[in-house]
């Protein structure tokens, strides 16, 4: 009886020792039960938790191209001697404006004196054979003539005046009227624009095959080539304004208009090519700088949610979608375009839906 009572004593002092806080009450912890959680009354992670109705938005995803500014092909011409021979005279510096027809330099070559020439002497030729077609029209007139003699003239003349054009525009090919057998040529620009480049030195032979001596760019209006993503091609159209940033001028601001679409895809890299024209007033825009093309698309509803609304676990993204009084299951989504603050839901969203947007971290244990 004595050790019955003692045993009683031990067992109650031993209870009235444990302390009532080491224990937490199962009631708090979080209830999980495979994709689905449900957060007791009691929990502190309740506090932290914040929702958001999911609603659409005009958004537009926008694509951006790198691109390489390059002048417009035919605002730009590479200027080489069309005969061999040696420069005489030049007429230009670099970095002066000229106009089309406007003297760039002389050469004086034997090749050139040979279509001289073939044009004087196809000049004489017509002058020879049209006397003789006018005497034979006054014979015949005069009933002294021959009939015969006189088409044999007229047909004459006109193979000379075939073959005077055809050496008259061989000279026209090179701008030039002619002149003096002996004469020089004068190279003439073939376009109005700054010379870029010139490397004409007095004196120097030249042979018909050498690279240009001169470059004459005319750039108030470039281009940028730039390289748009198969699957983005149906963003881009004609006509279409662009947004253009330049790394050498941080700052600027400057607009483009899509000009051509290229109708073949590349197939290594699976993008299009992408000309945009850009006015250059102040010749800022230099061929070869480097650019970024922003197309802006049309802004269509989508849903976007927060960024810190997203979740993700190996390989699955995912959101808290909210089913009840402190309850939520966990979905997959697929995700677009994100930026600091937003992401965009392709799909596993819907309007009204309302997510978790805070809080998820804490959510983490709900595998």
């Amino acid at each position: 009886m004595k050790n019955t009572v003692l045993s009683i004593l031990l067992l109650a002092f031993i209870t009235s020792c444990k302390d009532p806080k080491s224990e937490t009450p199962q009631s708090q912890d979080l209830q999980i039960k495979g994709d689905h959680v449900m957060i007791p009354e009691n929990n502190p992670v309740l506090k932290t938790i914040k929702t958001e109705v999911v609603t659409e938005e005009e958004h537009s995803d926008g694509v951006v191209s790198a691109g390489t500014i390059q002048a417009i092909p035919n605002h730009y011409a590479e200027i080489a001697s069309p005969f061999s021979g040696r420069i005489t005279k030049s007429f230009i510096q670099l970095g002066q404006n000229v106009s089309a027809g406007s003297p760039l330099f002389e050469i004086l070559s034997s090749d050139y004196f040979s279509v001289q020439k073939d044009y004087t002497d196809a000049l004489n030729d017509v002058q020879l054979a049209e006397k003789n077609y006018r005497r034979q029209q006054d014979l015949v007139k005069h009933g002294v003539g021959i009939q015969k003699e006189l088409d044999e003239a007229e047909t004459d003349f006109k193979n000379k005046k075939t073959s005077l054009s055809n050496a008259s525009s061989a000279l026209k090919v090179y701008n030039s009227k002619g002149g003096g057998i002996g004469s020089p040529l004068i190279v003439r620009a073939p376009i109005s624009g700054e010379i870029i480049s010139n490397k004409i030195v007095n004196g120097q032979y030249l042979k018909g095959d050498a690279d240009p001596v001169v470059i004459i760019a005319e750039l108030s209006k470039v281009w940028i080539s730039g390289d748009v993503k198969e699957k983005d091609i149906r963003f881009v159209n004609i006509g279409d304004h662009v947004s253009v940033k330049i790394s050498a001028y941080p700052d600027r601001n400057i607009t483009g208009k899509v000009y051509h679409i290229n109708e073949i895809v590349d197939e290594n890299t699976r993008s299009i090519k992408v000309l945009i024209e850009c006015d250059n007033p102040d010749r800022k825009l230099k061929p070869g700088m480097y650019a970024t093309v922003n197309f802006s698309t049309t802004p269509e509803k989508t849903v976007m949610i927060p960024v810190t609304a997203l979740m993700q676990q190996d390989n699955t993204q995912y959101v808290w979608i909210k089913t009840g009084k402190n309850q939520f299951t966990r979905r997959s989504v697929a995700t677009g375009e994100t930026d600091q603050k937003s992401v965009r839901i392709i799909s596993g969203l819907k309007p009204g839906e309302t997510i978790m947007t805070e809080g998820g971290i804490y959510m983490l244990d709900a595998k």
